[in-house]
């Protein structure tokens, strides 16, 4: 079995019926519906698409909604030449709407204009372009170009020393949301979060409009948000290592670290972690993987991330099937030589010795069980006894398909959704379903722990 979940983009590469049938077929457990691409009725039929596709394969499948978030540009310069620069001159940022000259250009956000300070930095084109705040007035910023050669019309920036007191929700992320909703998607994704509190705005707007239960990922990709990783985790429902952006405000070599840190801090907040950016990069143009891809993919396993993630490999991709092919193979092989070369996992600190989670995991590690079987009401049992990461596979019986749906993030879950099975609490047959047919087993009922041995 493969425990390390696929979480796959969906963009036009793959959006017709049968390429997603066949991506579905060959192990994506998740569908990312990128937001900042098409509007909300176009992504509302890809949903639609992928519900029935979910019927048809009998296979439990996620839909994660990812908002574009408050994602930053400078204005546009008189024409669409590349203008100049000079390690050391100065280059200016106002509020004034006119086209840029050279010397300066338009900054419309002023929330950013009010948030910057002297010394914070500003990059620009993915980071290419590296500028220092000199000075600071009401309608301008006067910036020293430390990296870069030229700058033209609109292009993106990061601002890795400033936090921005704006909403994490633009007027286009409460359109889209607004929609989303109405199609019932199983996690929201939300970009730039910079404190809890971004959290607890998004969830403030999915409640007043629905009491479906619609779980929240916060994405990292601010040096903020990694300091306030805990909180963050504790408030959202998983987390997102966006490591491209990530890698653009955090010096690039951090971003391992980083990224290990925040698995343990989620581990112990009971907390999903999905790693995502450039995992199969080349295979945008290319039918195989670099090698330093293959040893990325099979490192997400080895940390017991919950699921890897693609983004252009699939969306702008050759061969969006193939990719997934490939990065199945990948964690599969990764999967069980973790699991024959286990390391101690239970050694994390913070998590208490009588944590009833951590017991479930010891009873079925320690009488060599086959499985664990979680009758499940909802997510949060299967949630806490998967971030135990168990190297057993745990069945949820579910009684909805929204909980089977959602519970599909989760590292070594595997849910099912079956009413008879979960009305009868058959165990028993839950575990058959998945060639399980001999060996004892976990059964997890609400408080009720049990161990039976399979007939």
């Amino acid at each position: 079995m493969r425990f390390t979940k696929i979480t796959a983009s969906i963009g036009p590469k793959c959006e017709d019926k049968k390429t997603l049938k066949q991506m579905i077929a060959a192990g994506v457990n998740i569908c990312r519906l990128n937001f900042s691409h098409d509007t909300g009725a176009v992504q509302g039929k890809k949903i639609d698409m992928i519900r029935k596709i979910s019927d048809e394969l009998n296979t439990p499948v996620a839909i994660m909604i990812d908002l574009q978030g408050p994602k930053h540009r400078i204005g546009n310069f008189e024409t669409e030449d590349k203008y100049p620069l000079t390690i050391g001159q100065k280059f200016t940022f106002d509020s004034d709407p006119t086209p840029g000259d050279g010397t300066r250009v338009n900054l419309p956000d002023a929330d950013v204009m009010k948030s910057l300070n002297v010394g914070d930095r500003i990059l620009l084109n993915d980071g290419k372009i590296e500028m220092t705040v000199d000075s600071v007035t009401p309608d301008k910023i006067v910036a020293v170009v430390v990296r870069g050669d030229a700058i033209w019309s609109r292009r993106g920036f990061n601002l890795p020393d400033t936090e921005i007191d704006t909403s994490v929700l633009t007027d286009k992320d409460r359109m889209d949301l607004e929609y989303a909703i109405t199609k019932n998607p199983d996690w929201v994704a939300i970009s730039f979060v910079q404190r809890p509190e971004d959290v607890a705005e998004v969830r403030d707007f999915i409640t007043a409009r629905t009491s479906h239960p619609i779980k929240i990922i916060a994405k990292i990709e601010r040096p903020n948000a990694v300091a306030r990783i805990s909180d963050i985790a504790a408030a959202a429902d998983g987390i997102m290592i966006a490591r491209g952006d990530l890698a653009v405000e955090v010096p690039f070599e951090q971003v391992p670290a980083i990224s290990r840190h925040i698995i343990r801090e989620c581990r112990k907040l009971n907390r999903p972690v999905i790693m995502a950016t450039q995992m199969l990069g080349t295979m945008v143009d290319n039918e195989f993987p670099t090698r330093a891809e293959i040893s990325d993919v099979a490192n997400a396993a080895y940390l017991r991330a919950d699921s890897t993630m693609t983004s252009e490999e699939t969306t702008m991709g050759i061969n969006p099937v193939n990719v997934i092919n490939t990065m199945n193979k990948i964690l599969t092989y990764s999967d069980n030589d973790a699991i024959a070369n286990p390391y101690d996992w239970s050694r994390v600190e913070n998590i208490p010795e009588n944590d009833w989670s951590r017991s479930v995991a010891s009873m079925a590690y320690l009488n060599r069980a086959a499985a664990i079987v979680v009758f499940a009401r909802d997510t949060n049992i299967t949630m806490q006894i998967s971030c135990r990461k168990p190297d057993i596979p745990i069945i949820a019986v579910c009684a909805d398909t929204a909980t089977a749906n959602q519970l599909c993030i989760l590292r070594g879950v595997f849910p099912v959704f079956d009413t008879d099975l979960f009305a009868q609490r058959d165990a028993f047959n839950s575990a058959h379903k998945f060639g399980i047919r001999d060996g004892k087993i976990v059964i997890v009922d609400d408080d009720k722990i049990s161990l039976r041995t399979l007939d």
